[in-house]
């Protein structure tokens, strides 16, 4: 239970990375970030694959490729590119607290799901713990929509964003619940091994976007890019290649290796609502990213939300017969 903890904390604190990466390349289009951040991510776990888990990975089946392959497809490109889309759209509150959602919604849905496999969390001790972390959510979305409507921004490019993220839940809602089968079906199995073996799939379909972006910026020019920006790496190119490589190792490789971990070590039910660390690291960088000062009702939302983790920390699961 305690290194399941540390290890969904240390997944959230890296994940919270990729909800500031498109405020910090607000030039860029949503496919260019999510196509340089998974091919920097292929890059990476190519090499660490063949060094590392050449022998782990050798044992993987077809089977496997192809879960590895879906996996990344809908967690890793489909989520991205609805969460950047987002973001560029209604700013990154409103979406960190869209997706904020995600440990309740894998709450339910696992503890229903799994209740055979990883026990059964009972409702009635279950409940505390959703309310604090749904009240915690309200607290936070209330005083960010009141800065959205203080800003009077475009509704539309709200509503479009809002869109894009609960698209995105629903796509991080399906991954890490499918990807703890898989992991809890192979407990033999090394989570970094897995972690890697999703980004070695990935990156052919990095290279396949690429090309893809290219030919649509060859048909027509300015379509994915800003006047005057240069095509593939934008006019700040250093920027964009030195933050795609840190998304791609930390967010990518390392939060994926540290979610396994943690998806081997907890039922699916607690660690969905983990998640709540990836909100939170996501507002604190956005914060300070802003150089904003957080607002007291956010700050009782975050207070709560900890609180509801704390509460289902002490829950343990009750065996359900088959």
């Amino acid at each position: 239970m305690l290194f399941g903890l540390l290890f969904a904390l240390a997944a959230g604190l890296m994940w919270g990375l990729v909800f500031v990466a498109p405020v910090m390349l607000p030039g860029y289009a949503p496919a260019q970030l999510t196509v340089g951040r998974y091919l920097a991510f292929g890059l990476i776990a190519l090499p660490l694959g063949l060094a590392l888990d050449r022998r782990p990975l050798r044992e993987l089946e077809p089977a496997d490729w192809r879960e590895a392959a879906r996996l990344s497809l809908v967690g890793n490109f489909l989520y991205y590119l609805c969460l950047s889309a987002a973001i560029q759209r209604a700013g990154a509150p409103l979406p960190t607290m869209i997706i904020g959602t995600l440990p309740v919604v894998i709450a339910v849905c696992a503890n229903h799901r799994n209740r055979v496999r990883d026990g059964h969390l009972p409702w009635r001790k279950l409940a505390p713990s959703l309310a604090l972390i749904a009240a915690g959510l309200a607290c936070v979305n209330r005083e960010e929509l009141r800065a959205l409507q203080a800003q009077a921004g475009d509704p539309r490019r709200y509503a479009e964003g809002a869109g894009l993220a609960v698209l995105a839940v629903a796509c991080w809602t399906w991954y890490p619940i499918r990807n703890a089968d898989w992991l809890r079906a192979h407990a033999d199995r090394s989570p970094r091994a897995w972690a890697t073996a999703q980004g070695m799939v990935t990156l052919p379909m990095a290279v396949a976007g690429a090309l893809l972006l290219t030919l649509v910026h060859l048909a027509a020019p300015g379509t994915l890019t800003q006047a005057g920006q240069a095509f593939p790496l934008g006019d700040r190119p250093l920027a964009y290649a030195g933050l795609m490589l840190a998304v791609g190792l930390c967010s990518s490789w390392l939060g994926t290796l540290c979610w396994n971990e943690a998806s081997q070590r907890l039922p699916t039910s607690l660690s969905g609502q983990l998640i709540v660390f990836e909100t939170l690291a996501a507002l604190a960088y956005a914060f300070a990213w802003t150089g904003r000062q957080p607002p007291p009702l956010t700050l009782a939302g975050v207070a709560l939300l900890v609180a509801g983790v704390a509460w289902a920390l002490r829950i343990r699961p009750e065996r359900t017969p088959p």
